[in-house]
């Protein structure tokens, strides 16, 4: 991780197309504003790590319905005793 010291005004650049400006300091609060691309994402951490919990909450239903669904048809296509003994 890199720790930088920033005053008000001042600002970070991050490869040619971001830049971190630190808008205002007040207190324990500081504004920054963020210039970047229209196809970077930009997200509070707290909402990214809330996103992230729910897909894999929702991947995990899904799977569990697939895999219901993946029992179900494994028990349909097992032989009966009843066809086993029509084949004999």
């Amino acid at each position: 991780m890199l720790i930088l010291n920033r005053r008000e005004g001042e600002s970070i650049k991050i490869g040619d197309d971001i830049e971190i400006e630190i808008v205002s300091v007040s207190g324990n609060s500081v504004k920054i504003g963020i210039s970047a691309p229209q196809e970077v994402s930009i997200l509070r951490k707290e909402l990214y790590d809330s996103i992230i919990s729910e897909n894999i909450s929702a991947s995990m239903v899904n799977l569990g319905v697939n895999l219901e669904k993946l029992s179900e048809l494994k028990f349909s296509l097992q032989p009966s005793e009843e066809n086993i003994n029509n084949k004999k």
